[in-house]
């Protein structure tokens, strides 16, 4: 997502704009947020198409189908200003990345993945096609991959800009190439079987990483797609025959989006998702991003200071989090539930507790503080990713208290096989000087709580000093980009080590740790290894490569 620029708006309808998803050759992608807290996708289509009267008419006519879509594996629409100045429609926001970023990202999804990306999207398309919509521009990036399945959007968008004479200008097409069906291409009628062949291009996509059809030109690819065969390449077994009969270059011959759905998952696409069908990689991607979701707020109202949940019973505030105390509860503190919040885990039967499945749901509340910026939040992120935790931080403090079975002994086996612990040879002096060989700037990633969790990049400065004298600082920069600085004090020079007392600036924000605690610098090979002696951050520990 980006920043908004100087000439974009702010508000658009009733939905206050956080910042640009993206954007096409409709016009731009928004996240936005209600006044009751939702999040959606808002689309502004461009101003020169609100000057077209037929586009204007095309577009409500499309608007009101689509609102009739909202289905399973579908973003639905909720809202929608067709009459405004400048048209716009917003969806339901979804947290997970398109399937053409994860792709280029990750590579090709693996065949349990694909079946169960081709029969959700089989079923949504199906649903569209009975309410008798087209699509018309099924692609990977019109494809979300999040933790409940895969969801098709822009529904009805690309049939409403079809046939609009403004929309012939250069660099604008109706469909993508590659991904359009023949017919489409020729300029013939085009029903649901056009969807089916997208569809199996789509697929083609995520099991392989390479488009059916390559070229380096949109006329190559559409001289493809109507005269040559696919190029299926890795596939094979019964998912290669599925998708070559998609791309049947006949309409006629190609499958019903039911047919496809039925073939892939005769027991619904449902059951291939309840299991956990996203890799590891793309689970861990997804909940970053609803923790970064969760922390648009907070970023953006920073300057009021910490934002308190929307109910009493929380472990502290959104926003600067608390810091840890000394021992850790019995059991982990309450979470304020969202609205239409998911049912309690042990309500949830036990098939469907599986190890690789994580479930995020968020709401947010949003009201009016002093001056008109303050907001409140509330929220619920529930990890459970075979047997390893993600940690929500903003800063170098954390929100220990929603890790459950943490033992409350923070410090046992905190050495571990890489990270070894000073010999008795460490405790002997060596002087009171900084030795040359810890001079110079430091980077690398860090962990707490013996390396189980990420606390995000650590970059650490050396110069020479004496013994009580400042030796340095440590900037933390958390998984959302909260920064947390720090001044090292110089305590004492051993053969083997360094020992500074550590102290957050006054200039920090109130999610960072204040309170002075001991850090153990140790040459291993050419790096650092930076071991913190703090509780309240969980004993971070980073090893740093130089790079200054």
């Amino acid at each position: 997502m980006q920043p908004l620029g100087v000439d974009e708006p702010t508000v658009v309808g009733p939905y206050r704009l956080l910042g640009r998803l993206g954007s096409g050759g409709m016009g731009r992608v928004y996240l936005g947020r209600s006044a009751g807290g939702r999040t959606v996708a808002v689309k502004i289509v461009h101003p020169h198409l609100a000057l077209d009267e037929e586009f204007r008419a095309r577009f409500r006519r499309e608007v009101e189908a689509a609102r009739r879509v909202g289905g399973a594996w579908t973003a639905p629409v909720l809202d929608a200003g067709p009459d405004a100045a400048v048209p716009w429609v917003a969806t339901a926001y979804a947290a997970g990345p398109s399937l053409s970023s994860a792709v280029a990202d990750s590579g090709a999804l693996p065949a349990h993945s694909v079946r169960a990306l081709g029969a959700g999207l089989a079923e949504a398309l199906a649903a569209v096609h009975e309410l008798g919509l087209v699509h018309r521009d099924v692609k990977p990036s019109n494809v979300l991959l999040t933790l409940d399945g895969p969801l098709l959007i822009d529904f009805g968008i690309a049939r409403a800009m079809d046939g609009t004479a403004s929309l012939t200008s250069t660099g604008v097409s109706v469909g993508s190439p590659g991904y359009m069906s023949p017919e489409q291409i020729i300029g013939k009628g085009v029903n649901g079987a056009a969807d089916v062949f997208s569809l199996g291009a789509v697929l083609a996509y995520a099991a392989t990483g390479e488009p059916p059809f390559s070229g380096d030109s949109s006329a190559a690819l559409l001289y493809k797609v109507v005269h040559e065969e696919p190029e299926l390449g890795s596939l094979d077994g019964e998912l290669r025959e599925l998708v070559a009969a998609c791309l049947a270059k006949d309409p006629a011959a190609r499958p019903t989006p039911g047919e496809v759905g039925r073939r892939l998952a005769p027991d619904g696409a449902a059951r291939l998702v309840a299991g956990g069908w996203l890799p590891g990689a793309l689970v861990e991607q997804v909940s970053r991003g609803a923790v970064r979701l969760l922390n648009l707020d907070v970023a953006e109202e920073a300057a009021s200071g910490p934002v308190a949940f929307s109910r009493p019973a929380t472990v502290g505030e959104f926003g600067p989090p608390p810091v840890m105390p000394a021992s850790l509860p019995q059991a982990p503190a309450a979470v304020p539930e969202p609205r239409d919040a998911a049912p309690p885990q042990d309500a949830v039967p036990a098939a469907d507790q599986r190890p690789g499945k994580l479930s995020v749901s968020v709401a947010a509340a949003s009201t009016p503080g002093e001056g008109g910026r303050g907001r409140r939040l509330s929220c619920t992120v529930a990890l459970a990713v075979a047997g390893a935790m993600a940690a929500v931080t903003v800063g170098s403090v954390f929100l220990f208290d929603l890790l459950p079975g943490r033992d409350q002994d923070t410090n046992a086996g905190a050495d571990t096989a890489s990270s070894p612990a000073p010999s008795k040879e460490a405790t002997t002096p060596a002087g009171n000087s900084v030795p040359a060989r810890y001079l110079g700037t430091w980077e690398g990633k860090a962990t707490v709580l013996d390396g189980a969790l990420s606390a995000g990049t650590f970059r650490l400065t050396v110069h020479k000093a004496e013994v009580g004298d400042e030796v340095g600082t440590l900037r933390q920069t958390d998984l959302i980009g909260g920064a947390c600085n720090d001044v090292l004090t110089l305590k004492q020079v051993t053969a083997k080590e360094l020992v500074v007392t550590s102290v957050g600036r006054e200039t920090n924000h109130g999610g960072c740790n204040p309170k002075p605690h001991t850090v153990r610098i140790i040459p291993t090979g050419d790096d650092l290894l930076y071991r913190s002696e703090s509780d309240a951050e969980g004993n971070p520990e980073a090893r740093l490569s130089k790079v200054e």
